[in-house]
């Protein structure tokens, strides 16, 4: 394998940069879903494979989410590695009989004699004022499904390597980008491929845990710079897989810090961070400080107002009155 080339670019030039070096790579990785191929695809992710690739492997499909995500199922059968691309994550609930019945299920079904390489690119996240039907990460509503994996993004670099090792790993993995992280900027290691199911841990600390996802990762940084001028040491975990869940990397954190902090736009019922919480409660561990968590209220849903998007969306202040908070009590 060639030594991994750091390179600065854009999120959204990292998701294209994964594209590119996993089609040159193998001929069997394909794209299809609604408009990938229509001018560099609607988030300009896909720009440059229609004419490097062509439309054997850069495949529009029509408006119809479980149709085209079964058929990738048939091809991942038959040798192919599609990726396929959801331009809203809020539209995976349009192929839950392929996403839920079939994708996960099938190489159980066959008694392990076919594999289901089938990568889902859903495109997650609020703050592009897209209103309550296309700002869901939707990264928690498929982690309770044997047979599949997610992932989420938080970084250029991570979105690079991890879509890599999506598009290589052998089982359906559903990977969250998120479009408010598009044109953020970052190094990339041109070449790395992600190991599954690695968490991530990008500030160390000793007083907190924070852990998120997604563009929580970003604003647990900001929080935590912020925190340190305060003399707070935050350590913060970047998740990186839903599933399955790097629990070890949180439990050797907070055995260390006594507190944590888990950061999700999401609400918190049903999701990663109440799994996290709950798992490390049933082990015993202890505490200085109850676990808290900063998440979406869960009453409310996304407005399309961008003022009432950013009072919902949690903030890096937001985050560093919870962390306060925690480090307040013995």
């Amino acid at each position: 394998m060639s030594t991994p080339n750091n390179v600065e670019m854009t999120y959204r030039d990292a998701i294209n940069a994964a594209l590119v070096d996993e089609m040159a790579a193998d001929d069997a990785v394909l794209l299809m879903g609604e408009d990938v191929a229509s001018d560099g695809g609607v988030f300009k992710t896909n720009t440059g494979l229609l004419e490097r690739f062509g439309p054997q492997r850069v495949i529009n499909t029509p408006i119809c989410e479980n149709t085209f995500t079964g058929v990738a199922l048939g091809m991942s059968l038959m040798g192919m590695r599609p990726v396929v691309e959801f331009m809203f994550a809020d539209f995976l609930p349009t192929a839950a009989d392929a996403i839920v019945n079939q994708l996960p299920k099938y190489r159980y079904m066959s008694g392990g004699n076919c594999s289901v390489p089938v990568t889902i690119r859903a495109v997650s996240g609020a703050t592009g004022r897209f209103g309550t039907q296309h700002s869901a990460t939707g990264e928690s509503w498929f982690m309770g499904l044997p047979g599949l994996k997610v992932v989420t993004a938080s970084t250029p670099g991570s979105a690079y390597s991890l879509l890599r090792g999506a598009i290589r790993e052998n089982n359906p993995v559903i990977f969250h980008e998120h479009k408010g992280l598009f044109g953020r900027k970052g190094p990339v290691a041109r070449g790395e491929v992600a190991e599954v199911g690695k968490a991530a841990v990008l500030r160390e600390g000793d007083d907190l845990t924070i852990v998120a996802t997604l563009l929580m990762v970003d604003r647990a940084l900001e929080a935590a710079n912020t925190l340190a001028a305060m003399g707070i040491e935050a350590e913060v975990i970047d998740l990186r897989w839903i599933r399955p869940l790097d629990i070890d990397t949180v439990r050797k954190s907070v055995g260390r810090t006594k507190r944590l902090l888990v950061v999700e736009e999401q609400v918190h019922s049903g999701g990663w961070g109440a799994t996290i919480i709950s798992r490390l409660a049933a082990e015993g561990t202890a505490y200085r400080a109850a676990p808290r968590a900063v998440s979406l209220p869960d009453h409310l849903l996304m407005p399309y107002s961008p003022q009432l998007e950013d009072q919902i969306v949690p903030s890096a202040a937001v985050c560093v009155d919870a962390a306060r908070g925690l480090c307040g009590s013995t």
